[in-house]
C-alpha cells in the first residue's frame, strides 16, 4: 500500500464512505449502525461540506481507495464548550497497522492546535480497542474515565473510555 494522502472529504466520496463504514470491523468500532445507505452518506457528506464553523472531515486515500477517515466536530453552539472539539476516527481493516491512523491523527491534531486554537480534543473509545487506545496515547490523549455499559455492540453492552488531549503548547500573546 502506498503512503496515504490526507485530504478533506467531498460529497463525491459518499460511495467510498458507505463501503468503508460497511466493513463489519470498522462499523463495530464506532457508534454507527450497520446497513447504512449511499443516500445517507451523500446527505452526511453534503451537510458536512457545507459547515463553516471549523469542523473537519478528512480521509486517507491510498491506491485510489479510502483507507480511513477522521473528524473534528464542535460541541454545538454552547459558548462554554468553544474550547473543545470531539474526535472520531476509523481505519479500514486492510489498512490497519500501515500508518493510516497515525497520518490522520497527526493531521487532525495539527489542525486543532494550529488553526482552531482549541484547548481540548475529546474522544470515546471502546475499552477493548487496545490498538486505538495505543494510537491515542501516542498523540498525548489521557484516560479521563470509564463509561460502563456505554453502548450496545453486536448484542452486548460494552464499556467505553473517555479520553482527552490538552493542547501541548496553547497559543500565547506575542512579547511586547
Amino acid at each position: 500500500m502506498a503512503a496515504p494522502i490526507i485530504r478533506r472529504a467531498a460529497t463525491s466520496d459518499a460511495a467510498a464512505f458507505a463501503r468503508h463504514m460497511g466493513e463489519p470491523a470498522v462499523q463495530g468500532g464506532t457508534l454507527q449502525l450497520p446497513y447504512q445507505s449511499l443516500e445517507l452518506w451523500q446527505k452526511r457528506l453534503g451537510d458536512h461540506v457545507a459547515v463553516t464553523n471549523g469542523d473537519l472531515l478528512l480521509i486517507a486515500e491510498s491506491d485510489g481507495e479510502l483507507r480511513g477517515h477522521a473528524s473534528l466536530s464542535a460541541f454545538g453552539t454552547n459558548v462554554r464548550r468553544r474550547h473543545a472539539v470531539g474526535l472520531g476516527i476509523a481505519v479500514s481493516t486492510a489498512a490497519q497497522g500501515q500508518g493510516v491512523g497515525t497520518a490522520l491523527m497527526a493531521a487532525v491534531c495539527d489542525y486543532a492546535d494550529r488553526w482552531l486554537g482549541v484547548l481540548r480534543i475529546e474522544l470515546q473509545v471502546y475499552a477493548d480497542n487496545q490498538i486505538a487506545i495505543r494510537l491515542y496515547r501516542k498523540f498525548g490523549f489521557e484516560l479521563e474515565g470509564t463509561m460502563r455499559s456505554h453502548a450496545l455492540r453486536d448484542g452486548a453492552y460494552v464499556d467505553s473510555l473517555a479520553m482527552a488531549r490538552l493542547h501541548p503548547h496553547p497559543p500565547t500573546l506575542p512579547a511586547r
